[in-house]
């Protein structure tokens, strides 16, 4: 093969038929996840969003959230990140680009992205994650892609020793509320200017503030890429079945530890325990940390149902997981239109909190039959069309 000097791609991006179904299913399902939590933020105005006293079904609909779905969607999208710059990597290799070529590739993909997360957390969501993506790749693509396997190894170590400080605040947790067993403390939570701002205007202006911080706190998931990128190297969800115990291992020590992290705070949350202002603030610790942990375990769970679960019925969600930049976009505008204080406000009709999950699960329903209608007609995405013309210079 011959391979060329030239740093332009010599491949545009990737075809139908090259895509695994482990990586777009578990990015379709898990916006569902996403709609959930980021319709909470907007309805309540904080961050997280909950409902601090909750009646009825809100007691187990707090429960479910918490220990199933915040912290626990995005770190599935991070590691899917990783695993998508070692697939682009790899395909513009295959196809004859030099180290050249292909950075050139990835860094200008992850710095349009950067400027699609400035837009997207200045005029719509202050808690984009896109700017960070962009961010990190950058980072990625110029220090991790280009090392061999003994240094990628490092990243578990890293984990491990992520899970081993899981524990120790844990056992911290324990340790204060046996000392102060009582109280009346609920989840410790941020409020938000643009988010109980009176108008756009003001609300845009916030956001101008608060999207800075927020993505310079989430910039810390390079581990969580790094992940990624170390499965991509194994091609773990190109063939599930050769991993078919990594893969079962990982999904139950990762959701077993998900969850066991995150029911202290589901149980305060859903008001089954009432405990002192310090053990929540160490609950909420525990259920950030923990919450890394879903990612490698929802990721491996998805890896394994694609084994059991015919293709064809997994078709839809996985079409939104080929336009999860579109789907996850459209959220943003759902929110704002519906949920804020100076539109719809929909939120404010009944439960707060259910009735904006039922929101959230409308709205994750219409980008699902959208997506398929999409992939029906083999069109991709608004926003996957923007961003993939602006990569290659189509």
């Amino acid at each position: 093969m011959q391979i060329q000097s030239d740093p332009r791609p010599v491949r545009g991006p990737v075809r139908r038929g090259e895509r695994a179904l482990a990586p777009d299913l578990a990015r379709g399902f898990m916006l569902l996840f996403i709609a959930l939590a980021n319709s909470a933020v907007a309805a309540f105005g904080t961050q997280p969003g909950v409902e601090q006293r909750p009646e009825g079904l809100e007691r187990g609909f707090n429960l479910f959230v918490a220990t199933l779905v915040d912290s626990r969607a995005f770190p599935v999208f991070a590691i899917m990140f990783g695993y998508g710059l070692v697939q682009l990597a790899r395909r513009q290799q295959a196809a004859g680009a030099a180290p050249a070529g292909v950075r050139s590739v990835l860094l200008r993909r992850n710095a349009w992205l950067v400027a699609f997360g400035v837009a997207h957390g200045v005029l719509l969501n202050f808690g984009d994650f896109l700017g960070a993506y962009g961010l990190v790749g950058i980072v990625a693509t110029l220090v991790l892609l280009p090392r061999g396997d003994r240094v990628h190894r490092i990243v578990l170590w890293i984990w491990g020793c992520s899970a081993l400080s899981s524990v120790v605040t844990a056992v911290l947790l324990v340790l204060d509320a046996v000392r102060t067993p009582s109280g009346t403390a609920g989840v410790p939570t941020t409020q938000r200017e643009s988010l109980v701002a009176d108008d756009y205007f003001s609300a845009t202006l916030a956001r101008i503030t608060e999207w800075p911080g927020h993505t310079s706190t989430v910039l810390g998931f390079i581990t969580v890429v790094w992940l990624g990128i170390w499965a991509a190297r194994r091609r773990l969800l190109e063939d599930p079945a050769s991993h078919r115990v990594l893969l079962r291992g990982t999904a139950a020590v990762g959701l077993g530890g998900a969850v066991a992290g995150g029911l202290p705070l589901g149980l305060i949350s859903s008001g089954l325990w009432h405990t002192s202002a310090s053990t929540a603030e160490l609950a909420a610790v525990l259920h950030a940390t923990s919450g890394l942990l879903a990612g490698p375990g929802y990721v491996a769970l998805f890896g394994l149902l694609t084994l059991v679960v015919p293709r064809r019925s997994l078709a839809a969600v996985a079409a939104l997981g080929q336009r999860s930049l579109s789907g996850y976009l459209f959220q943003s505008i759902a929110w704002l239109v519906l949920l804020s204080p100076y539109a719809l406000a929909l939120g404010e009709i009944g439960s707060t909190a259910l009735t904006t999950a039922s929101i959230a699960v409308l709205v994750w329903s219409a980008t699902v039959l959208g997506a398929w209608y999409l992939d029906r007609r083999s069109a991709r995405g608004p926003a996957e069309d923007a961003l993939r013309r602006l990569t290659y210079r189509l």
